[in-house]
Parts: C-alpha cells; sequence; structure tokens
C-alpha cells in the first residue's frame, strides 16, 4: 500500500437503520480508528521459562473512531444529533482507501460543537462499537 491521503478516509452513517445504504456523515479533517482486542492470560507455574502464555481468541475486541471536521449538510447533522441523544445503536461504514472497509454497530459516546469567533463551526465525534465489526478488503 502506498502513502494515502488522511482526507479520503471516509465515515459514513446508515439512513435508516437497517436499510444498507450509507451515507457521508461529514467532512472529517481528522480521523482516528482504534482496533483493540483484550489479552487474557493463561500463565501458570509451568510455563515454559516463565514466559506469559496468552489464551488464543479469548480476549474482547473494541473499536473506536473518533474526528472532528464539520457536517456536509444539515441532514447529516440532524442523523448524527438524533442519533446521539436517543443512546442509538447505528449501522457505521469507514472506509480506509486502498485498505478496506469497517462496517458495524457503533453508540456515538462523546458528541463536541466548538467554533471560534473568526471560523467556522467544527464538531467532534467518537464512535464505540457496540457488536461485531466486520472487515471486508478493497
Amino acid at each position: 500500500m502506498t502513502a494515502q491521503h488522511g482526507k479520503d478516509i471516509l465515515l459514513k452513517i446508515e439512513e435508516p437503520s437497517g436499510s444498507a445504504t450509507y451515507v457521508t456523515m461529514a467532512g472529517l479533517r481528522a480521523r482516528t480508528i482504534s482496533l483493540n482486542a483484550q489479552a487474557v492470560g493463561v500463565t501458570h507455574t509451568d510455563s515454559p521459562n516463565a514466559w506469559r502464555e496468552l489464551l488464543p481468541g479469548a480476549g474482547v475486541k473494541t473499536a473506536s473512531v473518533s474526528g472532528s471536521g464539520v457536517f456536509k449538510d444539515a441532514g447529516a447533522d440532524e442523523l448524527v444529533r438524533a442519533a446521539f441523544f436517543a443512546q442509538d445503536i447505528r449501522n457505521w461504514q469507514i472506509i480506509i482507501p486502498d485498505f478496506g472497509s469497517l462496517t458495524g454497530p457503533f453508540q456515538i459516546a462523546a458528541l463536541e460543537y466548538a467554533g471560534d469567533f473568526d471560523r467556522e463551526a467544527v464538531y467532534s465525534l467518537t464512535l464505540s462499537s457496540a457488536g461485531a465489526i466486520v472487515f471486508a478488503a478493497i
């Protein structure tokens, strides 16, 4: 994979929930995608040379996505705001060019709005996974 523009990562939300139609949520200027897997230690007194041993496939997997930028339009703003206040778990799709997509249920864990006197209004949000996330290679 060659170097990519960060601006090419897309964040999409399903509209309406269950429709399998995703719309680009916003103009993200900064994004972070974190995939984590909790390790489950099974080390015991007979572990070879006292090295830690882990149980494969046993840990809890989580994904989080955070980003900031400007909303694409009033409709995208309303979709996100409504999902936050209802604390809905919605299907989201994160597209990483030349790598793949992550699709699955997320809940909006944080939503912030900000603005400077002489600049545009901006938002930031954090999504937390709420079920199985599917990776599809591009």
